[in-house]
């Protein structure tokens, strides 16, 4: 008798141990321009929390790798930064999220590795199609900003923002992400993106809007995703940084995105 009972508690705790298994998700969450993996500090440790597997990387030359040489570095590098991290790692079913600028980033690693991922996730993102960039993308008026600014840069990198600009209002919150954001590469953001298939490669894709504020520039790009039948659209009431002002809400959000 005491045998059996044993046999069912053994069975009892593979099963629980079977179900958590099932339940935890692999996270790659890739900071926007000027940012770093840092960013995401508040959204890994919630999602690791319930038990998920979460890389939040930092793209070559920014957050940490800040001290590397921009000249070299262009949207390829940053394609290939995320495309190693998964090989490396051994990383598969991925849920692969990207914020502003990486939106870019993502739609390039599901070209080259969609075997590896689950879903994409565009966290108030830029969605950039074949033969364009981050900066075509956008109006005229932005365009020839941008190529002023990397002017002063030698054409290297694109000044700081404030993080006023990125929706973040909390003191606190403004002192410790403006400590941290970083010169951005210019040549990631001139580079046009290269697909050899159809946009997203057959992969579910969900668009994520932050909307109040919402960033004129990034409207366009939350309207084609909500009119549009291959997207599942969501919505998200906080400033286009919201891994730092909503990232509980945040984390909640792509749980739900990955079942």
């Amino acid at each position: 008798m005491q045998s059996k009972v044993i046999k069912l508690i053994i069975v009892f705790l593979l099963v629980q141990v079977s179900l958590i298994a099932q339940s935890r998700k692999v996270f790659v969450l890739v900071h926007g321009a000027w940012h770093g993996g840092w960013s995401w500090q508040r959204v890994s440790e919630q999602l690791r929390a319930e038990g998920n597997i979460v890389y939040a990387p930092s793209l070559s030359g920014l957050g940490e790798h800040r001290n590397q040489p921009h000249d070299s570095i262009d949207l390829n590098t940053h394609i290939t930064d995320i495309v190693n991290l998964l090989y490396m790692e051994d990383l598969h079913d991925v849920v692969l999220v990207g914020h502003s600028y990486a939106g870019v980033v993502i739609a390039g690693v599901a070209d080259r590795m969609p075997e590896r991922i689950r879903q994409l996730v565009f966290l108030d993102a830029v969605i950039a199609g074949n033969g364009e960039s981050c900066i075509s993308v956008h109006p005229a008026s932005l365009q020839k900003e941008f190529e002023k600014d990397a002017a002063q840069h030698g054409m290297h990198s694109l000044s700081i923002r404030p993080s006023s600009l990125f929706g973040v209002s909390n003191a606190q919150d403004r002192q410790w992400v403006d400590a941290r954001l970083t010169l951005q590469p210019y040549r990631t953001f001139a580079q046009p993106l290269a697909l050899h298939h159809p946009y997203g490669n057959g992969l579910p894709m969900a668009y994520i809007a932050c909307t109040q504020p919402q960033l004129p520039v990034l409207g366009v790009f939350a309207a084609q995703a909500k009119q549009s039948p291959q997207w599942k659209y969501y919505e998200m009431k906080t400033g286009h940084d919201a891994m730092v002002t909503q990232p509980k809400e945040l984390a909640d959000l792509l749980v739900t995105l990955s079942r």
